[in-house]
């Protein structure tokens, strides 16, 4: 019960990932202040309030990402922030109004929230494994990229990447502004996250695996990198409960080949009706 007697925030705690940190918050004894764009949807917060110690220690508040001040009564008297609140979408229409600038002004919002609460002591930002991994250079074999490699937005979006480009410039807006504002700042760049879901949609990740069911490789390539949402969601518990973390936390797992994840899907799950290539 690491938690006991602490109150943090989570913003789109009704997410994939969000839920996940949800549920680990309220099993260490945290009391957690759940954002959602409507606390009325149910589809939104039922899976919440189902949770193990929801009843006691789960309230939530309605919050916009463009709307500045809508944070503010959910981070009040938290002592951290999980900042895991970001439109997902590969395919916009238009990019700077669906991805970046919800991206960017949503993460620039909930960090004015906290510079004016003087009990939060940390703030936690789940950024992407994509702000690293593509610099101006191409990749090689033998390149090694770390918490110190930052993805080049300008390379993004002449690949018309436009989520990308949304993660990396919230992400730099993020240390940005943190850094002008003496914000103990974490940020989390994980892989592709798969596991159980706990919201009752599917997301975008989830999707991905539907994909290879109906025979169809949604990144057109042949590897993959995947990690478990349970060691995402604990490792921004980790990073919020251990004082000396700071900065960036690659999170991360072996890369995967299509053809593997095809054989676990006919092995595990053999009566699914998978397209044959």
């Amino acid at each position: 019960m690491n938690g006991e007697g602490k109150v943090v925030c989570v913003t789109g705690a009704s997410g994939f990932i969000a839920s996940w940190i949800v549920k680990l918050l309220l099993l260490r004894g945290y009391t957690v202040k759940a954002t959602v764009r409507d606390p009325k949807d149910q589809k939104k917060t039922d899976h919440l309030l189902a949770l193990d110690g929801a009843k006691e220690r789960l309230k939530s508040f309605k919050a916009n990402l463009l709307e500045e001040g809508t944070f503010e009564n959910a981070i009040e008297g938290c002592d951290a922030v999980f900042h895991t609140a970001s439109p997902v979408k590969l395919t916009p229409n238009d990019p700077q109004v669906e991805l970046i600038e919800p991206a960017v002004k949503g993460t620039i919002n909930v960090l004015k929230a906290c510079t004016k609460v003087s009990s939060i002591k940390r703030v936690i930002v789940t950024s992407s494994l994509a702000t690293v991994i593509f610099p101006r250079s191409p990749l090689g074999p033998n390149d090694l990229v770390d918490e110190t490699t930052f993805s080049d937005p300008s390379f993004c979006e002449e690949k018309k990447l436009w989520y990308l480009v949304s993660k990396i410039l919230a992400e730099d807006a993020a240390w940005q502004f943190a850094k002008a504002n003496n914000i103990d700042l974490v940020v989390m760049n994980p892989g592709l996250v798969i596991g159980p879901i706990l919201q009752p949609t599917l997301n975008f990740s989830t999707d991905v695996i539907v994909g290879f069911i109906n025979g169809k490789n949604f990144f057109n390539r042949g590897y993959h990198r995947f990690v478990d949402v349970r060691d995402v969601a604990l490792a921004h518990v980790k990073a919020l409960e251990t004082p000396s973390a700071n900065g960036r936390y690659v999170i991360d797992g072996p890369i995967v080949t299509t053809n593997d994840i095809e054989k676990v899907l006919r092995e595990f799950f053999p009566d699914l009706c998978m397209d044959d290539k």
